[in-house]
């Protein structure tokens, strides 16, 4: 299993930037989530969604604001951060886990992670 993310950059509070995560070498049914790691602090969970992208969760600091979504045909996932604030400035990782239910939410539970993509947004 490969991930390849794509799509931070700088963006300006405020504003928006979409996220896209690329799986590949995948045959089976996955929950895909997004999670984000800041200079100094420990990687977090941002949001997840099940394979039937019926379900998903979020953290509270992004609840609102950010929308995750997926593409099965295309194996791609995706992440749309609206109303960008400078604390979500980190690198953005997604990451895969075989679908089961409920949606996880810790860094233990996903066996499969990308590269990562900076995020940094300027005030």
């Amino acid at each position: 299993v490969q991930l390849q993310a794509s799509g931070g950059g700088l963006g300006q509070a405020g504003g928006s930037l979409r996220l896209s995560c690329q799986a590949s070498g995948v045959a089976f049914r996955y929950d895909m989530g997004w999670f984000r790691q800041a200079p100094g602090k420990v990687r977090e969970f941002v949001a997840a969604i099940s394979w039937s992208g019926s379900l998903t969760i979020y953290a509270d600091s992004v609840k609102g604001r950010f929308t995750i979504s997926t593409d099965n045909a295309r194996k791609t996932g995706y992440l749309q951060m609206n109303s960008l604030r400078p604390d979500d400035t980190a690198v953005y990782y997604c990451a895969l886990r075989v679908s089961t239910s409920p949606l996880r939410r810790t860094v233990a539970d996903f066996p499969w992670w990308g590269q990562g993509t900076q995020v940094t947004v300027s005030s």
